[in-house]
């Protein structure tokens, strides 16, 4: 097992902001320290241009038998679909942790870097201020 929150697997970020659960599915997530991810944030998503620096939200790194989730919370935009109809969560002020992962963790957004001629993708940086590991479970992981 892992000692780490995630792997580039299927990571889902998600809080409520105004109102709305924000959710998307990152694949293009990494550990950039013990205490600190890096994901990189389509500028597409709806999720991506509601988040702003010093939000807290969720990050949670699904678990192997959690693939319907990660692809329906990737398959549309939270302001079209309500994604959290049929799955299970907990909020934790307005962070969003999905029931079941692998790991679930609690981070604040500390910097949005805009990457032009990255399809205007936004590298987002989060500090993860708690996390808890399900040790019995696996990572969520595509080939």
């Amino acid at each position: 097992m892992s000692k780490y929150p995630f792997v580039m697997g299927s990571n889902v970020i998600a809080f409520k902001k105004n109102g709305i659960n924000y959710a998307m599915t990152c694949a293009w997530a990494q550990m950039i320290g013990y205490d600190k991810i890096m994901m990189l944030i389509g500028s597409q998503s709806d999720t991506g241009k509601a988040l702003k620096q010093g939000d807290v939200v969720g990050v949670s790194a699904l678990s192997s038998d959690q693939n319907k989730i990660s692809n329906f919370i990737g398959s549309k935009h939270s302001t079209k679909v309500d994604k959290f109809k049929d799955i299970n969560y907990t909020l934790v002020d307005n962070a969003i942790l999905i029931d079941g992962a692998k790991t679930q963790s609690i981070c604040e957004v500390k910097e949005i870097l805009h990457l032009s001629g990255i399809e205007e993708d936004n590298l987002v940086i989060l500090d993860i201020k708690k996390i808890d590991d399900d040790k019995k479970k696996d990572f969520l992981l595509f080939p």
